[in-house]
């Protein structure tokens, strides 16, 4: 069967279709020869600009209609209503991107293809991917950071995904500024956070360039790891995750790992005691099994358990 997948992001929209074996549905499916997880074979992908809505969603349902796919999964920049019970369900909420305030992500395709769509923020989509093929394989809680543009926190907690209230929104968490740091944040709403302090917008204009032209310069990567570590230390200590996958731009500067990992470790300061913090933390705070897939991978699972959500209430 075809299901669709859509990594929904404020610069692009991923849209991709896979080869679904009836199989990749239970937990014992092996992957065979020319898949990319098990059960699963992406056969398209195509990025489309974000650009206003009425003619990005046109160019992506088009795209879909091409290929009769039978359900859809979308991850989505946010903050978005995952409530099912509220009038704005599958709804953008109230997203600085001009134009897609409140802009109708899951009744769009509804009535465009009519099929069922599975929706969550993107970090959630990109959680999903890890532990149903990747790094936190077999986890039961596991957080899933991205640090690029902004910083985004997938949870999966106790076997699901976290939503609550509204959904996490950890990249919003407050730090304590580092000594000597005197740039004021990129944040809007707040002088402290996480993604004010340590994005890449934020990076580029506390040091007057883009990150990857900032290898070599060790102060920044030590301010860097400081926010990063304090951070990691809080989501651990909220959510005591078995897995922590980091990624984004921003991650991609390879010695702000082995950094992050002995700041966390400083910071925890022996209080949480187990093996994978004291002995393995290189095997516990880890970029992702899935490379670059782990968000699309993820929608087209939002995509298969929506549809066996919709097959069951059918039957």
């Amino acid at each position: 069967m075809l299901i669709g997948g859509i990594e929904a992001g404020g610069t692009k929209m991923v849209c991709s279709v896979a080869n679904v074996r009836v199989e990749a549905f239970f937990a014992d499916c092996r992957r065979e020869e020319g898949e990319d997880v098990a059960g699963i074979k992406i056969l398209d992908r195509i990025s489309i600009p974000t650009r206003q809505p009425e003619e990005t969603l046109g160019e992506m349902v088009a795209y879909f209609k091409k290929w009769e796919i039978q359900a859809l999964g979308i991850g989505c920049f946010g903050p978005v209503d995952l409530n099912k019970k509220s009038a704005t369900y599958g709804h953008i909420t109230s997203t600085p991107k001009p134009g897609w305030a409140y802009c109708d992500m899951v009744g769009t395709f509804e009535k465009a293809l009519d099929i069922p769509v599975g929706f969550d923020t993107d970090v959630n989509g990109a959680v999903l991917g890890e532990v149903t093929w990747g790094a936190a394989k077999g986890c039961d809680s596991a957080i899933y950071i991205t640090i690029g543009t902004g910083v985004g926190v997938g949870v999966y907690c106790n076997g699901g995904l976290l939503h609550g209230m509204v959904h996490p929104e950890g990249g919003h968490v407050l730090l304590t500024r580092h000594p000597k740091d005197t740039y004021k944040g990129h944040c809007p709403f707040h002088e402290n956070c996480i993604e004010g302090l340590a994005a890449g917008p934020a990076v580029e204009e506390r040091w007057g360039d883009k990150a990857y032209n900032l290898v070599d310069r060790k102060e920044v990567w030590e301010m860097e790891a400081y926010y990063i570590a304090q951070a990691v230390t809080d989501y651990i200590l909220c959510y005591s995750p078995e897995k922590i996958i980091l990624w984004g731009g921003v991650m991609h500067v390879q010695q702000l790992f082995p950094m992050a990992r002995e700041k966390v470790k400083e910071l925890l300061n022996g209080y949480v005691h187990h093996p994978m913090v004291e002995e393995n933390i290189n095997q516990y705070i880890v970029p992702p099994a899935l490379g670059e897939d782990p968000g699309i991978l993820g929608a087209i699972r939002l995509g298969m358990l929506e549809y066996e959500r919709w097959s069951e209430e059918e039957a």
